[in-house]
């Protein structure tokens, strides 16, 4: 396994913005899974939080309360394994729409984790790895 050490981006002259916890952990998850070649996008949903216009047209446009931060194509020994990562820091805990998501997503034997740093997402990568 690769040593990892995370780092937040460089900007440019001006101060970066704060981000949460939650935020910084998801950034250094993205990175990590970019340097072993995975396949990661975000599900932005808290962007719908800033107007009910917005939010409904973002629901509208497929998006779902309680969906996790992250959908990931894991590499198996037999191809991808399509799951979602939701991201917490060490306090945090899901909502009751993220259970409910959770919950569809065992149901359909669809993978969903919880997770609250990179190193727990390395041993989801190993675990993945050697699935068969």
């Amino acid at each position: 396994m690769k040593n990892y050490t995370p780092q937040l981006p460089r900007s440019s002259t001006k101060t970066p913005p704060r981000l949460s916890l939650e935020a910084r952990i998801q950034a250094d998850v993205v990175r990590y899974l970019q340097t072993e070649k995975v396949f990661c996008h975000s599900v932005p949903n808290e962007a719908g939080g800033r107007s009910a216009v917005m939010q409904m047209q973002l629901i509208s446009m497929g998006m779902r309360p309680g969906c996790a931060d992250l959908v990931v194509w894991w590499p198996t020994p037999i191809g991808i394994r399509i799951g979602y990562l939701e991201l917490k820091n060490e306090k945090g805990k899901q909502s009751e729409a993220q259970v409910k998501f959770e919950t569809r997503c065992r149901e359909a034997h669809v993978s969903y984790d919880v997770v609250r740093s990179v190193e727990e997402v390395q041993e989801l990568l190993r675990q993945y790895r050697g699935r068969v």
